[in-house]
């Protein structure tokens, strides 16, 4: 049983506001155990009480001792443990159900998340695979665009000393012919 302590309570007429008088003394219960049983009823086994996924929170291996090692605890099947009552009414309070569902749309959603991503990747790698193909064909377009106009430049220059060779050797004829075809305007 535990022992009772007497406070003093200050009367109505000590406090600044007015208080509905009650006893001026009232008796505070002191607890010198450890441990505090209470003493509940405990369910049928017909009542409904629902089992959870959720693990207890008392285990000895989340509190790091066994029940029977707290100070003054007693085992009877009158009193239950108010730590134990506690957990099991917590436990079977929430529906496990809406967590599995959202546990299972969070996974479904991370595989489908992983999959575009590896999509993507395939996709970037085909894309950088289609533009070194493209960079060497631009190469090879540079470098005969190149060739051309070496060539193109050599052919001018061999027509035009075959003009002017013409020009010297054949006045007349040639002076006839460039009026008759005017040579094309650089562009």
């Amino acid at each position: 049983m535990p022992a009772t302590q007497v406070v003093y309570r200050p009367t109505p007429s000590d406090l600044p506001i007015s208080t509905p008088t009650k006893s001026p003394y009232y008796a505070v219960p002191v607890q010198k155990s450890g441990c505090n049983r209470i003493p509940v009823a405990l369910p049928s086994p017909g009542s409904s009480v629902r089992t959870s996924a959720v693990p207890s929170l008392t285990s000895s291996s989340y509190a790091g001792s066994s029940p029977g090692e707290h100070e003054g605890s007693t085992v009877g099947t009158g009193s239950v443990d108010l730590i134990d009552m506690m957990t099991d009414r917590l436990s079977n309070a929430i529906d496990p159900l809406p967590l599995d569902r959202s546990l299972a749309r969070q996974a479904q959603t991370s595989g489908e998340l992983n999959a575009k991503h590896r999509e993507l990747l395939e996709l970037q790698a085909l894309a950088q695979r289609r533009l070194k193909g493209t960079r060497a064909n631009v190469a090879d377009g540079i470098k005969a665009a190149k060739e051309v106009k070496r060539d193109l430049n050599w052919t001018q220059k061999r027509v035009s000393g075959l003009n002017a060779q013409a020009a010297r050797k054949y006045p007349s004829e040639y002076k006839t012919a460039s009026e008759r075809y005017p040579p094309a305007l650089d562009i």
